[in-house]
């Protein structure tokens, strides 16, 4: 009989699946808002269509280049400093061989082993690779697959512009009497899908974060249509 097969991943594959999955939703979800926001207050100032489709797109192009651009630098930095303790781990390990092969044992101990196979084991993970077996129980690092900066100011520019084009569309193919409403419709549906499936990669209930993401969206295309609609009246 042959034995089952599990194909999912697990460890740190599973988590950083999950981590670019929650960025690309939360991400979408900021495209949503925002672009909501803006052309919801457009439209309370005006019902043009040109103004509402060049403000919409104005909108859409500034956040999601903010947003890469901003994901870029923090991921950067965050690269940066992987590979600074990255140095450090193997100038000590160059320089202190035996001292780190303790730490590394005590570290394992710490984790609920027995000293003498924390011992061991030690020996082994360093004899096969040190840095690898000091970035991955000491630093929480894999050398191999350290964040990339384009990827996620590319992931980021993506998510917020699919994001965008729901409350941009909204806004300017319905008739004028209509786009209003199929804009602040479609966008509460929309923020309900994504504080749902924000709130299931966190494993948390999804009732107040759907509640919280649908309350702050309508707060946000509220107030930016009252003040909207107060230029208008007032000829700006």
């Amino acid at each position: 009989m042959t034995e089952p097969t599990h194909d999912e991943p697990h460890g740190g594959a599973l988590g950083s699946r999950l981590n670019w999955l929650r960025a690309a939703v939360l991400g979408a979800n900021d495209g949503i808002v925002s672009t909501a926001g803006l052309v919801v207050g457009v439209a309370g100032a005006t019902d043009s269509r040109q103004a509402l489709l060049t403000a919409g797109l104005a909108g859409l192009l500034a956040g999601s280049m903010s947003m890469a651009a901003g994901e870029y630098v923090s991921v950067s930095t965050q690269r940066d400093a992987e590979r600074a303790a990255l140095a450090e781990e193997r100038r000590e390990l160059r320089d202190q061989p035996e001292a780190e092969l303790r730490e590394l044992a005590g570290l394992l101990e710490r984790r609920g082993l027995s000293g003498e196979v924390a011992r061991d084991a030690a020996r082994q993970l360093t004899e096969r690779d040190a840095l690898r077996a000091h970035a991955a129980v000491e630093l929480g690092i894999d050398p191999d697959r350290l964040t990339n900066p384009w990827h996620a100011a590319g992931a980021s520019f993506l998510a917020f512009t699919v994001g965008a084009l729901l409350p941009l569309l909204a806004i300017v193919l319905p008739p004028a009497a209509l786009r209003l409403w199929v804009t602040v419709l479609s966008v509460l549906a929309a923020l309900v899908l994504t504080g749902f499936s924000s709130a299931r990669l966190g494993a948390a209930p999804p009732g107040r974060a759907v509640a919280r993401n649908v309350a702050g969206g309508a707060l946000a295309m509220a107030v930016t249509y009252a003040a909207g609609a107060l230029l208008g009246a007032a000829g700006a």
